[in-house]
Formats: C-alpha cells, sequence, structure tokens
C-alpha cells in the first residue's frame, strides 16, 4: 500500500505566511507529496521535502519555479497525472475571458484536464480551489480544494490522500478547518 499526500494551491505567502500545522498532521507517515501547483515560493517545496519526497508542478502563480505544467507518475503499478490545470499562460488567458463572459464552466475544465494524459488512473489537479474526488470515465478526477484560506465559500482549507493498493487508486478529502 501507496500513500499520498495531496496539496494545492497553497499561494504562500499571499493568502498566508507558512504551512498549516493541521496540514503536517494530517500528512504524517505519507510515502510522497504531490503538490499540484500555485506554490509560489520554494520554501514550500522544502518545508514538505521535510516530510517525503515532492513531486510538483508549476501553476499559474509559480512563475519563479522550475518545474514542469505536466507530470506523468507511478506508484505501485498505478499511473497517475499531476497538473495545476491552468494549461500555461496561453491558455489560463483565454479560460479567464471565458470565465469573464460566459461564466465558469466545471465539465469543460475537467474534460481539458483529463486530455492532457493519455493512459492514467488518476488525475491530480489544482487551480479551482473546488474539491474533486471522482471517477469520470474509469478516471479517477482529484482534487482537494486549496490548502489556503479560500475566497470560494463554504470550501475550508483541505489536503488529500490518495491511497494506492492491489492496483487501485481511491482518494479522500480531509478538510483542515474541521480537525480537531
Amino acid at each position: 500500500m501507496v500513500r499520498l499526500g495531496v496539496i494545492c494551491d497553497s499561494h504562500i505567502p499571499d493568502r498566508m505566511q507558512a504551512l498549516p500545522p493541521a496540514m503536517f498532521e494530517a500528512l504524517a507517515g505519507v510515502d510522497a507529496i504531490l503538490h499540484a501547483g500555485d506554490i509560489c515560493v520554494q520554501r514550500v517545496l522544502d518545508a514538505l521535502g521535510a516530510l517525503a519526497p515532492v513531486y510538483a508542478v508549476r501553476g499559474n502563480r509559480d512563475l519563479a519555479l522550475r518545474l514542469p505544467l505536466d507530470r506523468e507518475l507511478t506508484f505501485e503499478g498505478v499511473r497517475l497525472g499531476l497538473t495545476h490545470g491552468h494549461g500555461g499562460l496561453g491558455r489560463y488567458a483565454r479560460e479567464r475571458l471565458y470565465a469573464i463572459f460566459l461564466g465558469y464552466y466545471h465539465t469543460r475544465f475537467l474534460r481539458q484536464v483529463r486530455a492532457r494524459f493519455g493512459s492514467v488512473q488518476a488525475v491530480v489537479f489544482g487551480h479551482t480551489h473546488r474539491p474533486v474526488n471522482f471517477v469520470m470515465n474509469g478516471v479517477l478526477m482529484f482534487n482537494p480544494g486549496s490548502l489556503g484560506p479560500d475566497y470560494r465559500k463554504p470550501n475550508g482549507p483541505a489536503v488529500g490522500l490518495l491511497t494506492i493498493e492491489g492496483g487501485a487508486v481511491r482518494g479522500e478529502i480531509i478538510r483542515l478547518d474541521q480537525k480537531h
């Protein structure tokens, strides 16, 4: 069994100054951490690296970080796609215009994120700050939502946990504002 911590949209230091202590508690003992972008500063990756190996991708706020837009990873024979989902600055600008003039369309975004990868069993993404944990056409689509304080209510700060066992992957979203 492999346990992967999932983080996205940490937005440090613009939305919060440091990683929240509840995040460290929630991810204690994971085998690796996936960060789906909008990291903003290297010290976030360094702090996460003290917990477990980190695999990260570049978000629209990560211009100073040398990270790929997409990664394909394999754990215990299970292939995962990791992306922020914004698709680079050109697509990000186009999507912003769509949102302004036509409204946000979550299904279109999910199809675009899924299309970034070939044969995978799960796609881990960020960008939307909206929690997603469901299977779409045989592929787990997973986004725990934003790690930081969020402007989209009622979503609060969250992390994710992917468990890979017996060739299957399942996701869990852990709300940090509800941990005791």
